[in-house]
């Protein structure tokens, strides 16, 4: 039987087969890593591929008759000599994309019966494969984009210290979000300098699209880069202006954002904020009300394992501020 998004669609509870057995774990991830069949990810190539299933091979073992090299479904994957079960991994998959606002390592260690060490590591591989590549820019001449800053926590570098030292917006860590179309790209900067934040708006939103901001003076000299530059005036409490310019798409974004890490993750260091901002925007742009199911935000996660090996060590340093890792 095979294993596809609407094969499972038809029990809607976590007591199913693939949570429970290795083998229909294995088959199902197969079927969503390769739906057209396997591939090597040695060579690269799509046939003289054989599975081998010998007595002293293990199983979902292939080899590839072109540069005789073996693999299965999870080499080149994050998932690549993991000792955990696959049917932990499809589960703790499933609970980061269903979950609107996350699941703490700790809910996962108690849940899966891991160890937190191992339950962290897991969820930052899998915030890995949550990670969207894509460089082409928002917006255009008729989709508008939204842009908008946030300020969140405290930086790493003011830990430790008296409230009164803390207070103040160059002491929390800085959020820029940007919306165009009911999608999200949201970065850690490492300043709220108008310079920096240029720099972010520049790289990943059209010229032809209509800039929507608020009247913050980080956004003052962006307008001649792009077709329009509308802004709504928060101190006057307005929130959708006379031309339809709004940044209430970014405001909700954050809404959801701040409430999943004061009530979920409760903590985040500086190094690993913009892990968890991929993870936001991941569920964000794949969210129900753009026609997306549990099962089938699972998938699409399951589908960026490939490419993107990390080890603990990497995973422990971060990503740098300001970017989306390569």
């Amino acid at each position: 039987m095979a294993y596809s998004i609407k094969n499972v669609q038809k029990v809607c509870d976590l007591a199913q087969d693939i949570f429970q057995d290795e083998n229909k774990a294995r088959e199902y991830l197969e079927n969503q890593r390769w739906p057209q069949g396997p591939y090597c990810p040695h060579c690269g190539a799509t046939e003289n591929i054989r599975r081998l299933e010998g007595v002293s091979h293990r199983p979902g073992l292939f080899q590839c008759n072109e540069c005789r090299g073996h693999f299965s479904v999870t080499v080149g994957t994050v998932f690549e000599r993991s000792h955990v079960p696959l049917t932990k991994w499809l589960y703790a998959c499933h609970l980061m994309s269903s979950s609107k606002k996350g699941i703490s390592a700790h809910q996962l260690h108690r849940i899966l019966r891991v160890t937190y060490k191992t339950a962290w590591f897991m969820c930052h591989r899998l915030r890995e494969a949550m990670r969207d590549r894509g460089t082409d820019q928002m917006g255009g001449p008729d989709e508008p984009v939204q842009a908008d800053e946030t300020y969140f926590g405290t930086k790493d570098e003011f830990r430790g210290q008296s409230w009164a030292t803390k207070k103040g917006h160059r002491n929390k860590m800085v959020v820029i979000s940007l919306v165009s179309g009911g999608k999200a790209r949201t970065f850690h900067a490492a300043n709220s300098k108008a310079k920096t934040v240029e720099e972010i708006v520049k790289k990943h939103a059209s010229k032809e699209a209509e800039l929507h901001t608020d009247e913050s003076p980080i956004y003052t000299g962006m307008g001649h880069d792009y077709a329009a530059h509308k802004t709504v005036n928060h101190s006057q409490e307005e929130w959708v202006g006379k031309d339809g310019q709004t940044v209430n798409a970014c405001e909700n974004y954050f809404s959801v954002f701040k409430r999943g890490m004061r009530g979920v993750f409760q903590h985040c260091s500086e190094k690993h904020l913009q892990r968890y901002l991929c993870e936001f925007d991941f569920r964000y742009n794949h969210r129900s009300a753009l026609g997306f199911s549990d099962w089938e935000r699972a998938a699409i996660a399951l589908k960026g394992i490939a490419g993107k090996r990390l080890t603990y060590r990497r995973s422990n340093q971060g990503h740098p501020a300001e970017e989306r890792p390569a």
